[in-house]
């Protein structure tokens, strides 16, 4: 089983490049990149409502899961 960060699709689909989400997200690019990336091993729920707020949209955008 595996969770599936979504946010270059949804970064794409905006034409938001990753410093422009950073700093509407409230994060450092870096921190960004690495979920962007899928490296991530938890995210705080303040990030994700970060997130949600500056893309408009729902937390089921960003992740998605995938059965292995």
């Amino acid at each position: 089983m595996a969770i599936r960060v979504k946010l270059d699709v949804l970064l794409a689909e905006r034409g938001i490049s990753v410093g422009e989400a950073a700093e509407l997200i409230g994060i450092t690019q870096a921190n960004l990149a690495v979920l962007k990336n899928g490296r991530a091993k938890a995210i705080r729920f303040t990030t994700l409502e970060a997130i949600c707020e500056a893309l408009n949209c729902q937390p089921g955008d960003v992740l998605e899961y995938h059965d292995l």
